[in-house]
């Protein structure tokens, strides 16, 4: 009798945790999506203003935005350098902890701003790829 006690008691606090796990790993991702979407943002608002300095070359139809991530991990050259003195924005690009990638959905500044399509002409903004929704309905790719 009392294993069966013991038993019932056991399933029932398992029950009740496996649930709280979960959302604790959901929540902590959610975290980590803000923070590396946040350092992707604030790197490429970064090559913005130096573009708009004049610190680095701006080609066009890009509007003084990236091209590519792996140019702000890269680096770009400064103009007023003649040494050839490279600026850096991010030291790698950041993990979705969504899809588990370092393969992030692109936005160019010409591109609508809900579109899951990119125009190659410049990177304004990033999105996850993920398809699944934040606790409060909002897809992830939306952030």
């Amino acid at each position: 009798m009392e294993l069966i006690v013991a038993f019932t008691i056991m399933a029932l606090l398992t029950t009740m945790a496996v649930p709280l796990a979960r959302y604790k790993v959901r929540r902590d991702k959610e975290r980590q999506l803000t923070y590396a979407l946040r350092e992707i943002r604030k790197a490429v608002d970064d090559y913005k203003d130096a573009a708009l300095a004049g610190k680095v070359e701006v080609k066009l139809g890009t509007e003084g935005y990236p091209e590519s991530l792996d140019q702000l991990v890269d680096g770009v050259k400064l103009l007023q350098d003649a040494q050839g003195k490279k600026i850096k924005f991010l030291r790698r690009i950041p993990l979705d902890p969504m899809t588990n990638t370092r393969d992030w959905g692109y936005r160019s500044m010409q591109d609508d701003p809900k579109s899951q399509s990119w125009g190659r002409q410049n990177i304004f903004d990033v999105y996850t790829k993920s398809t699944d929704r934040a606790r409060d309905g909002t897809p992830y790719a939306e952030w």
